[in-house]
């Protein structure tokens, strides 16, 4: 007699415990998926051939014959031909309005040397009026292939951008967007000159004269930013909210076509919340949306009695987070190390954001019961969010908050047990390990990078909660290239491998991208796993991500994105 994973008989049972308002046991399936290598996520039962969908939840898991008897004339069959499926990707730190952006402005990712980023700028310059800015994002100097002449901590000087578009305003962010280089232009517009000082928590990088080079660090990109957002404020409320609405639509379609069925957005202000928001119920979100609300001021806590916002629009918006800065990037030199950087002797990075204003944020957080997650990636930084966590929690179970630390990049080895000890969970992404490897062993030594750089093998070991992700649009928002990250931490393109002891399981690294993301989004009871009466979110794929050699995880295709039992992506 087999063992199906969900025997009617007791469907109605299992179906009660986990979603309580589903349908009856003797409903028929509107879709079912045969013949397929389903890995499941449920720890139980994580293997399947065969998956029935009445509507958008999961009605049955288990053999082809068992769902079969579950179809009447009324259902869609789909053979997956020996397909792998598994629950839909779900992106746990990304940043939703900027990923739609950057499908619209310049993308710096993949040009090797400053040149040809100036190249692009100059071509941008033709088609773009004359006083309209020019935006790009993706650069990192560590990357490019040759040196890009004289340079301050290896930034390249603005000429030649100022050469390029003479007439145009520039500004082009950094990969981390920690920082930015704007040309001779934009600095006129924003009104820096040589006198202008430093702000707290950022620097203007300037050459052995003390004259700036175009480059802005962490809090010093706001006198850039602020010139840019007053140009944009220029144009109709009509006008903002249609470029808006394109790079959503932009960014979905682009997670839809990686198997991305839900995206946690690590950000986002006021006035783009309610725009999801109202996407979300007119049925224009075509993937689930989970935001953090961007760091709020002291005299914007009231709104946030206004939260959490959960499930609207037919559980395609959520927001009950809030996010916030303690440091920067380590690309950039933001990152808040307890010792200096090796390759920046007395300097010891940026605390963008004084820990009095962040521990008000997190006892704001407590109060309006939404989870308090902190931007944090040098030891220092994670050091000091977690005392924040500590003192601010009180007698609250840690793990009932399910506060988070973004990144959790560089945490020293005697903090690590508190993650687990505290309850909070560290939102890494896999991909930032082996697209930093060239230069973190540069900027840390080796012993700081071997013991604590992405340590989520000693994490795993003692217990702590993980969360994975890309940073999109810092990295390509594809799942498939973090999680080769996770399971190697090899870089595809040298082959550099990055203290391989710290590396994931193949099981581990499907389930960060799927229950874990769930769990840390206090969502694990609708998505992440294929089970009855859970969302019908699922991806299937070219490729069986347990088994197949690592190197053809990157080959793998996305062959169908499946969203509440829709398909909204076929290849």
């Amino acid at each position: 007699m087999s063992k199906p994973i969900l025997l009617l008989a007791a469907f109605s049972v299992l179906l009660a415990c986990t979603q309580p308002n589903t349908t009856k046991p003797d409903t028929k399936a509107t879709l079912i998926l045969l013949n397929g290598a389903f890995f499941t996520a449920d720890s139980l039962h994580p293997a399947a051939s065969a998956v029935a969908i009445s509507g958008d939840r999961i009605l049955a898991v288990g053999t082809d014959a068992e769902m079969r008897v579950l179809a009447d004339a009324n259902t869609q069959v789909i053979d997956l031909q020996g397909a792998f499926a598994m629950p839909g990707f779900i992106e746990g730190h990304g940043h939703f309005a900027a990923l739609g952006s950057s499908l619209v402005h310049l993308n710096l990712m993949k040009p090797a040397t400053w040149q040809e980023i100036v190249d692009m700028v100059a071509e941008k310059a033709k088609s773009t009026p004359p006083g309209d800015w020019i935006e790009g994002r993706g650069w990192h100097q560590e990357k490019w292939r040759t040196s890009p002449g004289p340079t301050v901590n290896g930034y390249p000087y603005n000429e030649l951008l100022n050469a390029a578009a003479p007439n145009h305003p520039v500004v082009l962010y950094h990969a981390s967007g920690h920082g930015l280089i704007a040309n001779a232009r934009a600095m006129e517009i924003a009104g820096v000159s040589r006198e202008t000082p430093d702000p707290v928590g950022g620097r203007i990088v300037r050459d052995a004269r003390g004259n700036p080079i175009g480059v802005f660090e962490e809090n010093a990109m706001s006198l850039i930013d602020n010139a840019l957002a007053a140009w944009e404020n220029k144009k109709s409320d009509a006008e903002k909210q249609a470029f808006f609405e394109k790079t959503i639509d932009l960014a979905s379609q682009e997670c839809l076509r990686r198997g991305i069925t839900s995206f946690q957005d690590a950000g986002s202000s006021f006035w783009q919340l309610a725009q999801y928001r109202r996407l979300a119920e007119a049925g224009r979100l075509p993937l689930r949306l989970w935001a953090m609300m961007s760091q709020p001021s002291a005299q914007d806590f009231p709104k946030m009695a206004e939260y959490p916002q959960i499930g609207l629009g037919n559980k395609h918006f959520t927001c009950r987070a809030v996010k916030c800065y303690l440091d920067g990037a380590l690309g950039s030199y933001g990152a808040w190390l307890l010792s200096p950087y090796n390759d920046k002797p007395g300097f010891t990075g940026q605390n963008t954001t004084p820990i009095d204003t962040v521990r008000a944020v997190a006892a704001a957080c407590k109060q309006y019961g939404l989870q308090c997650c902190v931007h944090a990636i040098g030891d220092r930084g994670n050091r000091e969010v977690l005392n924040i966590f500590e003192q601010t929690a009180g007698n609250n179970p840690a793990a009932d908050l399910r506060w988070r630390i973004e990144h959790a990049q560089h945490i020293d080895p005697a903090d690590q047990p508190r993650f687990r000890q505290l309850g909070v969970i560290a939102s890494m992404q896999a991909i930032h390990c082996t697209s930093d490897a060239p230069f973190v062993v540069k900027r840390l030594g080796t012993e700081r990078a071997r013991t604590g750089a992405y340590a989520w093998r000693s994490l795993l070991d003692q217990g702590a909660h993980l969360a994975n992700g890309t940073d999109t649009p810092v990295e390509d928002v594809d799942p498939l290239p973090c999680l080769y990250a996770a399971v190697t931490r090899r870089r595809a393109d040298t082959g550099l491998e990055f203290f391989t002891e710290q590396k994931m399981t193949r099981e581990e690294a499907l389930r960060s991208y799927t229950v874990w993301n769930a769990y840390a989004a206090f969502e694990e009871n609708e998505k992440g796993a294929l089970q009855p009466g859970k969302l019908a979110d699922i991806v299937v794929l070219s490729n069986n991500l347990l088994t197949c050699p690592p190197e053809e995880i990157l080959q793998t295709q996305v062959l169908r994105t499946i969203v509440g039992g829709k398909e909204q992506y076929k290849q």
